[in-house]
This record gives structure tokens, C-alpha cells and sequence, in this order.
């Protein structure tokens, strides 16, 4: 028997020590798994196995404290395990691809040669018990108690593959837990490309294990990796529903299948996005070689994105020693820009392909697309077409529609309500007169305009609520012109007592509307970003009274006598004006309805 210390190679000794890299201890059973399967790819490789049941079997025997992984792949020679396993950091898969003359050299997981010394992150003893497929080999046994000293000889294996025993520490023994074992092997190796079968030593006591049918706990052909063609609707649903664990169903999906520049299989899929993200969490599970890595890889995954879920598998990933820290290159960005585009494209395909059916998905998807064209100029740049307005009358319009039909009687200002409920009664204004009003109520709106703003430039166009402007409602008439505003402006004036109130005159369409209140659109958006953000620099809210010359009320008013009645009609206009917008409060309210009384009791007093 050969007793050795193991060598490490000099330029790879940091990333041992940093054992920090496997944040979660549960990786070492990828990596064994992985290990296992990377034999078997091998022995495939070499035209072999062809009609045998090739496979990686991970038992889990709780009574003797010990988990263990079989392979019938390739196997380990005496001088291989000298130079594979003895000298940390010295890839055996590196080493292979670099001898082997075939054309498919994918499928290969391990680069680093470090995944096998994982196991002592659980195990206080690991043994190798292998035999190589190579004639007249001789098995050989290997085993170490701390990953730094080994002993070696030959052992007594007399099938080719590869055992490798894992006697789990007392720190650990959550890991002979066959359920625990399991859920590690359905996040990390639940579509590896080689059958892993899970065997529970105590289950198999109870039972009979020969009347058990046995099931894989992966699936070796993911639809990812399929052509979208040969993919059906269903197919996609139920991969969702795996991948996620959930019953609801996705919006829509875009399947990446790309050879060229990239090698990079995914799907993503759409699911309904709240409008106010609150909670929304996605899920984008990075693949390498079928193997898990990790969720939501940043580097990979544009920001926005995030909010999608999906799997993307990409074997040509620079991964470091983990598999679950990447590289920041420039392969890395153009992937994350490639993916992008993608995206972009299908939104687009479906804009222009299926225009109705892509309307169908706006109120859920809007949100999760404003925030990308916000994050992501080149992204706007790509869907800006495809970008809709959700009118109040049920309709969606791109910009450049909303412009084309409501121009000539909005002056490039799109309109909009943040409520289309309580501002009925403005909104009913603008389309009375034909001219639209989107719907932007999501938090994400208030951002959105003034982005849309900024890319406008050129052509000036503004978004305006409904209450923050009158151009598109007034008309040229001569009626009402006679009146005196600076007298209208201190009757009001002084029934508010607040000498700072501006008025201006105008003449409404709706003659029957005497006045209404406006708010400057840039200062209401910078309070409510303020309020948004926990912060309230104690702004009063300033009004603009807009009378409308045009109606009867407004005529009659400016004839009364001061006194009583005047001021309190003057107060129940304007605070009528208020309700519009928002509900009155408190003291504010209290008033109101006393005055309402008040002015109901004078009215019957008069007959």
C-alpha cells in the first residue's frame, strides 16, 4: 500500500484554501455526480457502451454513515489516479479532451480538477474504488481523511467504473437524509445528461426493492436543448411548472437555440408581472453542460431581465474553480447582449405577427418592459415600436398612433389619468372632444414618462395628466370675454383667503363645467417620487383656478353681491374642483359638508 502526500500545483493552491468558493456545502454532491457522469461521457466518446446501461447511482446508507457514488464509465487506471487525483488542480477532463481525436468533444463537465476535493467540505473520509475499461487493468483503491495525506493499492473491483464513498462527518449528517439527498439532486443534477439513479440503503430493508420500479431523478433530454419546432405548447407549460415548482401557467416563452456566435440553448419564459412588482421575484437558472450553477447570474442576465424566469445553458461559460462565479470578460457581456436581443425580437415578432394577442399580454408584461427600456437603452432602441399606451376607452396604441389620431387637438402632449376611477370626470372632458387618455397607474409609470420625455426631445412631446392642463379642452369663442378676471381673481382670493391663489379664464367645450384646478405636472411628480422614496420636504400644494368663461354659473357669480352667499359658493366650486382629484379630508372635509347644508337650507329659504 502507497502512502503519499498530495501534491498541489503552485499557481492553483488559492483557490483551495479559498474554500469559500463552495459557499453551499450542498455542492459537493453535484460535483461528485459530476464526476460520475463525466466518465461515462467519456467511455461514450470512445465508442463504447452503445447497448449498456450506463448510468450514475448515488446511495445513501445511513446506518453506516456513508453516502456513495457509482459510475460504469471509464474508470481510473493506477497511474491515473496518481495524476488526477494525488495532484489537486490537474484537470483529468482537460487532460482527456486534449488526447481525444473525435469531432463532439461537449458533454464534458469538470475543468478545474478541484470538484473531487468538495467531498471533504462533508466527509471526514472519502474512498476512491475504481477499475479502468482499459484491458488487463488492475483495480486500484485510494482513500484520505483530510484531502491532504492518502493512502493507495491495489483493491478488489472487479466491475469497470468507479465507487467513490463518502463517510459523512457528524456536522453533517443532514446528508444522509435520502429526501435531503434528493432535493440536492433534483436543484443541481435534475437534467444532467447521464441517468442518476437515487437508492436509499433503509428503503430497500423495508422493502423489496426488486418490485420497485426504478425512475431516473433526471431528465437527460431537456427541452431547452430541443428545436423549438420539435417543442409543443404543452411541453413547454410542464417544463415550467417542473423548473419552478408551481401550477400556474407562463404567458409566453422565448426559446434561445443559438449555435452561432454564440453556443447558448434557454428558455425564458413571461410570467404575469405584478404592476407594482411588489414581491415579483424571477428566476433564471444558469445551466453549464445541463449542469446546474446557479440562479440569476447577473453577469449572464441583464437586470431587467431578472423578473423573467427561465433556464439558459451556455457550456461555454468562463466559469472559475466553483461553476458558480463567472469570469467578467467581454464573452460575457456580448452573451448578456445576444440575450437581450432575443428578447427584444420576440416581443417585437409578436407586435407585428400577432398584434391582438400581444395586447392580450400588455397589462400583464408592461411593466417588466418599461423597466427594461429604462435600465437598457439598447433595449428601447429595439422595442420602442413595439411599446403600447392603454387607453381609458380599452385601446392600445403606440405613441406614434396616439400622435397620429390626437395631434391636431393635444399639441404633441400625450394625456393621461394615474386613476382612472377617481378622475372620471377630467378624463370624460378629453374624450368628449375625441381625444385619447392613456392609463399609466403603475409605480413604475411616474419613471417611465419622464424617460419617454427625454428620448422626445426632438419632437417635444410631453405627458400631462388630466388635471395638470386645459389646452385640449378649451375653444375660441368670444363668450364670456366681457368678464373682469382681476375681480373673479379677489373674489376668490378672499373667499380662500390665500392672496398667492393664481386664476386664469378660459372657455371650456363643457359649458356646463364653472371651474378647474390644476397642478403643475413637473412639481406633482417630484413629490410623489419624494413620497416614494420615504422623503417629504413638506411642499403645500399649489393650485392653478381655471374659471370657464363660457358658463353660466361663472357669469352669474361675477354679477353677485359680496357677501355670504358668494364666498361660499366661491368655497364649494373650488372645493368641488378638489374632489376631482382627490378626496377631501379631516377639517377640510367637515367644512365642506357644513357649507353643503348651509347652502341646501338657503336654497329652500328663498321659496
Amino acid at each position: 500500500m502507497q502512502k503519499g502526500n498530495i501534491s498541489i500545483h503552485a499557481q492553483n493552491i488559492m483557490p483551495v484554501i479559498k474554500r469559500w468558493l463552495y459557499s453551499d456545502k450542498d455542492i459537493f454532491i453535484r460535483e461528485m455526480v459530476s464526476n460520475g457522469c463525466d466518465a461515462i461521457t467519456k467511455y461514450k466518446m470512445l465508442g463504447k457502451g452503445e447497448n449498456e446501461d450506463l448510468r450514475v447511482t448515488v446511495t445513501v446508507d445511513k446506518e453506516a454513515g456513508e453516502i456513495r457514488i457509482t459510475d460504469n464509465g471509464i474508470g481510473m487506471t493506477y497511474e491515473e489516479v496518481e495524476k488526477y487525483i494525488n495532484q489537486v488542480a490537474f484537470s483529468s477532463a482537460e487532460e482527456f479532451l486534449k488526447n481525444y481525436t473525435g469531432d463532439d468533444k461537449s458533454g464534458i463537465i469538470g475543468h478545474f480538477g478541484l470538484g473531487f476535493y468538495s467531498a471533504f467540505m462533508a466527509a471526514d473520509k472519502v474512498t476512491i474504488d475504481t477499475l479502468s475499461w482499459k484491458e488487463n487493468a488492475a483495480p486500484v483503491i485510494w482513500q484520505s481523511e483530510d484531502g491532504m495525506q492518502f493512502e493507495m493499492g491495489e483493491g478488489g473491483r472487479t466491475q469497470r467504473g468507479t465507487t467513490m464513498t463518502l463517510h459523512i462527518t457528524d456536522e453533517e449528517k443532514e446528508f444522509l437524509d435520502a429526501f435531503r439527498v434528493r432535493q440536492v439532486l433534483d436543484r443541481y443534477c435534475g437534467y444532467m445528461s447521464v441517468p442518476i439513479y437515487l437508492e436509499d440503503v433503509s428503503e430497500q430493508k423495508e422493502e423489496n426493492a426488486e418490485e420497485k420500479e426504478e425512475k431516473p431523478v433526471n431528465d437527460v433530454s431537456p427541452l431547452w436543448l430541443k428545436n423549438p419546432k420539435d417543442c409543443t405548447e404543452e411541453e413547454y407549460k410542464e417544463t415550467y411548472r417542473r423548473l419552478f415548482h408551481t401550477f400556474e401557467e407562463p404567458l409566453f416563452w422565448v426559446h434561445l437555440n443559438v449555435d452561432y456566435p454564440f453556443n447558448l440553448k434557454g428558455i425564458l419564459y413571461f410570467p404575469r408581472i405584478r404592476k407594482d412588482f411588489g414581491g415579483q421575484e424571477g428566476e433564471i437558472k444558469l445551466f453549464n453542460r445541463q449542469v446546474f450553477v446557479a440562479d440569476n447570474i447577473k453577469e449572464v442576465i441583464p437586470e431587467f431581465l431578472m423578473l423573467l424566469k427561465g433556464v439558459i445553458d451556455c457550456p461555454d461559460l468562463p466559469l472559475n474553480v466553483s461553476r458558480s462565479f463567472l469570469q467578467n470578460d467581454g464573452y460575457v457581456k456580448r452573451l448578456s447582449a445576444h440575450i437581450t436581443k432575443k428578447v427584444a425580437d420576440k416581443l417585437n415578432s409578436l407586435f407585428n405577427v400577432e398584434r391582438k394577442q400581444y395586447e392580450t399580454y400588455w397589462d400583464d408584461i408592461h411593466p417588466f418592459v418599461k423597466y427594461g427600456c429604462m435600465r437598457d437603452q439598447k433595449f428601447y432602441d429595439l422595442v420602442k415600436g413595439s411599446l403600447l399606451l392603454k387607453t381609458t376607452q380599452g385601446e392600445y396604441l403606440t405613441v406614434e398612433e396616439y400622435k397620429s389620431r390626437n395631434t391636431a387637438k393635444a399639441e404633441k402632449k400625450v394625456y393621461y389619468t394615474t386613476e382612472s376611477n377617481r378622475q372620471a370626470a377630467q378624463i370624460k372632458l378629453y374624450t368628449d372632444k375625441g381625444i385619447d387618455v392613456a392609463v399609466m397607474d403603475t409605480l413604475i409609470d411616474m419613471n417611465f414618462m419622464s424617460f419617454m420625455e427625454m428620448t422626445m426631445q426632438e419632437g417635444g412631446e410631453r405627458f400631462v395628466r388630466v388635471d395638470a392642463d386645459v389646452d385640449g379642452l378649451t375653444e375660441d369663442t368670444e363668450e364670456g370675454k366681457n368678464l373682469d378676471l382681476s375681480q373673479l381673481e379677489k373674489m376668490f382670493r378672499d373667499a380662500l383667503a390665500d392672496q398667492e391663489l393664481t386664476v386664469k379664464m378660459e372657455a371650456f367645450s363643457d359649458r356646463e363645467l364653472p371651474l378647474m384646478l390644476l397642478e403643475d405636472e413637473q412639481m406633482r411628480r417630484y413629490k410623489e417620487m419624494s413620497a416614494i422614496y420615504g422623503q417629504d420636504f413638506g411642499f403645500p400644494v399649489k393650485y392653478t383656478l381655471v374659471l370657464n368663461r363660457a358658463c353660466e354659473t361663472v357669469k352669474k357669480l361675477a354679477s353677485m353681491e359680496e357677501g355670504e352667499v358668494r364666498d361660499m359658493l366661491c368655497l364649494h366650486l373650488y372645493d368641488v374642483a378638489r374632489m376631482s382629484s382627490r378626496p377631501l379630508e379631516q377639517e377640510d372635509l367637515r367644512l365642506f359638508l357644513h357649507r353643503s347644508n348651509r347652502l341646501a337650507a338657503l336654497l329652500a329659504d328663498r321659496k
